[in-house]
């Protein structure tokens, strides 16, 4: 093929035939059907399904009705994360850039995805390479191949040399002939490896599961016994299974089994978890995975970035310092300056000194010959018509070819540098030296001095998590010096000086750099392999780690840590490791983030007890019916008027209430210590009322007064369940107690409506129930406020 043709049209057919085209699976995130799975197929939709058919199956359809939980559980799950996949998806779409190809003899722009395997394409400074391929005429192309490789040097191509998707071109052009298109390409293998799914960590769902799978080794003897208790009660299983009552007792065992399911909890979870990626999402800010939501309110150290988080990317020129010794007029220096600036395809630095002197330079001389500006020589150079050489670079390479330099330079540049400025040095000589070398006779004219341009809002976010007790460190592969000077510009550790280290300085093991970062606040030269063994470090010290990135380089690190963050201009490998993406790249989202997540983990540990008092009292309740032999106390339908009134709805009501409590490990000790004393008692009273009320009543058949003892017991446990959320919503003298008091009446003027009553078999005490019923309930509470005082003085006697 004539590389000056490129392909033709029949030619591109075919291998568009073939597929041999740039295109690939857009794996951004998850895909739908991993989703789906990942919500369904759960301990908890396992149990509660179980329980559900088992009920059905005797025909007791309005018992059944606690499955529904189920549907609403997944259905949040699914359309949440659904939801942030298609917006993630769509973002990396708008990212995709066009491209110049040979064709015909023509060049043409075309799409990414439009390259075919052997299209010639021509890439130039600032370009993304689309493809892998192989360099067939070099202009001075120059690539950076950090984004794959961490390497932060240039890399000079030639013909005949390989270039790889994903590399940057920092320099100069050249025509490429595409060799692997697609899944094939080098970039795509790449990713691939930062693509493997891993579950975010969450104290919440780790403490339900672990009640879930205590409440599996249970449930099924724990059934069993209750069904075969139930028969026994009702006259045996040949009476049962001739008048049908077995259906009652299967029911009625189900009753007892779904109340161990804290099954409220995990739907409230998952409510508010999504809700707070909504609110999240009308701040730009995607939240990928529901469980993040609460990592964020764990969160204790963070690692950033410096440019795109404390720095917005820009660069400014500050200052054109000429020397007290300068042979030149400051009208040539700018000219001078500008000429070498002003190169086919300038860099960030000369694009700001461009602009910088646009209305300030003059123009008397012509440019004869240039070398341009290359990462690896770090300097630029060009011959005037006047025979004039002016170089400008890094002034440690340029200084140090040079045979001599005047006193105090090296000190203007250490205080420029130490200010967090990018210090050049701008040197002349008469009559120019052939090739890439500068001329040892130089004399340095002036210092360029460029800085950086800080976020007006990094000081105050940078405040905001020192605040928060957030241990916030900047790591970059820029030089440690100059990244501590714009982090003290920001006021990254107060009013103190941020301390720094090179990451070539950095121990080999992950234990030994924990030690030093103890004593560190900013970290420079970092490769990228050393950002994963940061993370790794302090894991090591215990911490919670958030971590932004948006390079191919950083997936790895980002899905190392505790929660990964990346910016809405990130490698899509990058956004696909992520469990959150500043979609607009803003870092001033941060605080809300995390501060959405402190509300969500605090409110949800308030709120978990009045879900684990009815697995504790159910508990309680079941065994004892099986060691006592009696009829069980109530039926399903009961718990599930009994819990909207008492525990869901309110629970989640006081789960949306503001809330700036920062995390405290411990969250399944403290609801568990909230809710088995409440559990105790509620699970004793019932019991005692279930057993001593017949006696006394005189019940000599109490399968034929269920109705009347069930009443007695529905009101037991709706009082403490009220007495219970009336416990968790304190203080009552706000908004709350008029929240418990709501709750309380419309329980009762439910109860009262004739649809309701008869769809949950609800009854009021009547006569002599009226007493009864009475002296049960305050027995119940006299025997709730002795034990939680009691408890309450053991829990501060062990100085919790």
């Amino acid at each position: 093929m004539d590389y000056r043709v490129g392909l033709t049209q029949s030619e591109v057919n075919k291998r568009i035939e073939r597929g041999e085209v740039n295109r690939m699976k857009t794996t951004t995130s998850r895909s739908i059907a991993d989703i789906i799975r990942a919500n369904i197929f759960t301990l908890f939709n396992g149990i509660i399904l179980s329980a559900m058919v088992l009920v059905l199956l005797t025909g007791s359809w309005k018992d059944a009705v606690f499955g529904v939980v189920i549907i609403i559980n997944t259905a949040i799950g699914v359309f949440t994360e659904v939801k942030s996949k298609i917006t993630l998806d769509k973002l990396s779409i708008l990212v995709a850039a066009q491209h110049t190809v040979r064709r015909d003899g023509q060049d043409v722009q075309i799409n990414h995805d439009e390259i075919v395997l052997d299209d010639i394409v021509m890439i130039q400074s600032g370009d993304q390479v689309p493809a892998d391929g192989e360099v067939i005429e070099d202009y001075g192309v120059e690539l950076d191949e950090s984004m794959l490789t961490g390497e932060s040097r240039t890399v000079k191509k030639k013909p005949g040399d390989t270039v790889y998707s994903g590399a940057t071109v920092v320099s100069g052009s050249a025509l490429m002939r595409v060799t692997a298109v697609g899944e094939k390409s080098y970039a795509a293998k790449l990713t691939q490896e930062a693509k493997v799914y891993k579950r975010t960590h969450s104290d919440i769902n780790d403490g339900i599961n672990k009640i879930l799978r205590f409440m599996i080794i249970i449930v099924v003897p724990l059934c069993a016994l209750l069904i075969w208790s139930q028969m026994r009660v009702m006259g045996g299983w040949n009476t049962a299974i001739a008048n049908g009552s077995w259906r009652e007792a299967v029911v009625q065992a189900v009753a007892g089994i779904v109340g161990l399911i804290p099954e409220g909890l995990v739907l409230l979870t998952s409510l508010n978890f999504a809700l707070a990626a909504l609110r999240l999402a009308r701040q730009n800010t995607l939240v990928q995975e529901l469980d993040a939501v609460e990592t964020l309110a764990r969160v204790d150290a963070l690692n950033l970035d410096k440019t795109g988080t404390i720095t917005d990317g820009g660069i400014a020129l500050d200052e054109i310092h000429i020397l007290e010794h300068a042979s030149y007029s400051e009208k040539q220096i700018r000219e001078a300056l500008w000429h070498v600036g002003n190169e086919e395809h300038p860099n960030a630095t000369a694009t700001a000194i461009l602009e910088g002197l646009r209305n300030n330079h003059a123009e008397n001389q012509q440019v004869k010959a240039r070398v341009p500006f290359s990462s690896a020589r770090k300097w630029s150079s060009v011959v005037l018509d006047n025979g004039q050489q002016w170089f400008v670079g890094a002034p440690e390479i340029i200084m140090s070819a040079l045979s001599s330099v005047a006193d105090g330079i090296r000190e203007h540049v250490n205080s420029f540098a130490n200010s967090g400025a990018r210090v050049l040095v701008l040197a002349a000589a008469d009559g120019a030296v052939e090739g890439e070398t500068i001329n040892a006779n130089a004399v340095i004219q002036a210092l360029v001095v460029c800085s950086e341009s800080v976020r007006s809002d990094a000081a105050e976010t940078l405040a905001w998590f020192r605040e928060q007790g957030v241990r916030a460190r900047v790591i970059s592969g820029d030089n440690p010096r100059t990244v501590a000077a714009i982090a003290q510009k920001v006021k990254l550790t107060g009013d103190a000086e941020p301390r720094f280290i090179d990451a070539r300085d950095l121990p080999q093991t992950a234990e030994e750099v924990a030690q030093v970062l103890e004593d560190v606040d900013v970290v420079g030269r970092v490769l990228p392999e050393q950002k994963k063994l940061i993370v790794q470090a302090l894991h090591s010290q215990g911490h919670t780690v958030a971590m932004t990135g948006d390079g191919v380089n950083d997936a790895l690190a980002l899905k190392e840590a505790d929660l990964g963050i990346a910016m809405g201009n990130a490698a899509p490998a990058t956004k696909a490791v992520a469990q959150v993406i500043l979609v607009d790249s803003l870092f001033s989202h941060l605080p809300s983030v995390v501060a959405r997540g402190r509300q969500v983990m605090a409110n949800m540990e308030r709120v978990a007890s009045l879900f684990l008092v009815k697995t504790t009292y159910s508990a309680i309740i079941s065994v004892g019916v099986v060691l006592l032999a009696l009829n069980f106390p109530y039926l399903p339908r009961h718990m599930t008027y009994i819990g909207w009134f008492t525990i869901g709805t309110p629970a989640f009501l006081l789960a949306l209430a503001p809330n700036t409590r920062r995390y405290i490990p411990g969250f399944l000790q403290r609801v568990i210590h909230a809710a088995v004393p409440a559990g105790l008692v509620t699970g004793v009273s019932v019991l005692a009322s279930t057993f001593f009320v017949p006696k006394i009543m005189g019940w000599n058949n109490v399968a034929e007064h269920m109705t009347q003892l069930r009443t007695i017991n529905v009101c037991v446990l709706f009082v403490l369940g009220i007495l219970m959320l009336a416990s968790i919503a304190q203080p009552l003298t706000s908004w709350r107690g008029w929240l418990v008091a709501f709750f309380a009446v419309a329980g009762v003027v439910g109860a009262c409506i004739p649809f309701v009553a008869q769809f949950f078999e609800l009854h009021l005490p009547t006569g002599q129930l009226i007493p009864v019923t009475a002296l049960v309930v305050v027995c119940a509470i006299g025997l709730w406020f002795v034990v939680c005082y009691v408890t309450d003085l053991l829990w501060r006697a062990r100085g919790e």
